[in-house]
């Protein structure tokens, strides 16, 4: 493509953690390390969430300089809702994770626009951690599932477990990938893993978030 690339990074705007009391967003440092990635690349990245404005936060390192740039640079208090969003614009998308994810991004119309729109116009799509529940449900033009006949990380089964939210959650993440038609293939908990398949690019946790971006910017040439 000529010109600069553009990435979009997508943000979760559900800070509700099920029935536990607590409050969950997006976890700061998958939004961040793909952010510092893209731009050492020379792309240029925009934020956008499910209801604009300032999305909540989770996973905050505040002794994290990536994660401080960021929050002070990156435009976070004030993101365009998915629906003010001119996808064509576009040649990356990525769903940074966090568990409000899992509430918000599976059924949300106009991310699943932006990201069909990017997708066919030659694009990459990618998600990590919890951000593939934005492919769950996610239909091409055709009506064929993205996801269907790929292979994809995403956050485990194990790993839910492991935090102790596999009873909160609205669903388990890599049996609802594997209900639409992905191959999920999970590596040990909290490692590092991301599966390229095709313009898909997919990580399982928030460990895999760089390495997730370094792969969009390798696929991109």
């Amino acid at each position: 493509m000529v010109g600069m690339t553009r990435a979009l990074i997508a943000l979760t705007s559900h800070s509700d953690l099920g029935t536990t009391g607590r409050k969950t967003g997006y976890y700061v440092g998958e939004a961040a390390e793909p952010w510092e990635v893209f731009r050492a690349a020379g792309y240029d990245v925009d934020l956008v969430s499910v209801a604009g404005g300032e999305p909540p936060t989770d996973g905050r390192d505040s002794d994290d300089r990536t994660q401080n740039d960021f929050l002070a640079t990156a435009g976070v208090t004030d993101t365009p809702k998915a629906a003010d969003v001119d996808p064509s614009g576009y040649d990356v998308i990525v769903f940074a994770g966090g568990h409000g994810t899992m509430w918000d991004f599976p059924d949300d119309p106009d991310l699943a626009q932006i990201a069909r729109s990017v997708y066919e116009r030659g694009g990459v799509v990618a998600a990590v951690c919890h951000g593939p529940s934005a492919l769950v449900n996610l239909t091409l033009s055709d009506g064929s599932r993205l996801v269907a006949g790929k292979r994809v990380a995403g956050f485990t089964n194990d790993e839910e477990a492991a935090v102790g939210l596999t009873d909160e959650v609205p669903f388990l993440l890599a049996d609802k990938l594997a209900e639409a038609g992905a191959q999920h293939v999970p590596a040990p908990n909290f490692t590092e893993h991301v599966v390229v398949d095709g313009r898909l690019v997919t990580g399982q946790n928030p460990q895999s978030a760089r390495a997730l971006a370094e792969a969009v910017v390798k696929l991109r040439g």
